[in-house]
């Protein structure tokens, strides 16, 4: 097992700010959430930071916390326990914000036409674990019900070192097309602000 401290890929959160995930080959980030562990594809994952003060946006989704200023760009942060219906994530000393990219659909300047963008969004997290390697005979199909998340959002059950890991499919997790839409209306909204000038951004 690699731990995070020594992973070329990832750090433990608290000694860096910030760090990029390089490519990897059946490589999971494990993460804890609401007491369980879940995993997501390191492939999916651009960088990981600690947690910081966020803008609250007015009239959002409950699981949508609010935004960060990531390097000079809007970085929507979802609490994913919230997303799974489950108690607001509470902020403590390890709590993370996990990073990935996804593309969206937005209005061309051309009538009926659309463009590719890609957005960030990230994802709040109780703390932010190890790296591990699972292969296909690590996996097991994601049970009907017992995981108190919906089985649409799950790639499958591993186990590893004698625990249970739920692997999950974050573009079901997040339904990419509304909810990436959704984190585009929200950096729109949130850019220019004063709020959002005077935010320090993320390193």
């Amino acid at each position: 097992m690699s731990d995070i401290t020594s992973d070329a890929s990832v750090r433990r959160l608290g000694e860096v700010t910030s760090t990029t995930v390089i490519d990897g080959d059946n490589r999971y980030l494990t993460f804890n959430l609401a007491g369980d562990v879940y995993a997501l594809d390191i492939l999916e994952i651009t960088e990981i930071i600690e947690f910081r003060s966020l803008t609250v946006v007015p009239m959002m989704p409950p699981f949508i916390r609010g935004v960060i200023n990531l390097r000079g760009r809007v970085l929507p942060v979802i609490d994913l326990a919230s997303r799974f219906g489950q108690d607001p994530t509470e902020v403590g000393r390890r709590t993370g914000i996990i990073v990935i990219e996804t593309s969206i659909e937005q209005p061309s300047a051309e009538p009926g036409k659309s463009v590719q963008a890609v957005q960030g969004i990230g994802i709040m997290v109780d703390s932010v674990n190890k790296v591990i390697h699972l292969g296909p005979d690590d996996m097991q199909p994601a049970p009907e019900f017992g995981t108190g998340v919906r089985s649409d959002f799950i790639t499958g059950m591993a186990k590893y070192d004698d625990q249970f890991i739920i692997v999950l499919n974050i573009d079901r997790v997040l339904s990419v097309g509304d909810h990436g839409a959704m984190a585009a209306s929200v950096a729109s909204a949130v850019e220019g602000s004063d709020d959002w000038r005077g935010q320090a951004p993320a390193a």
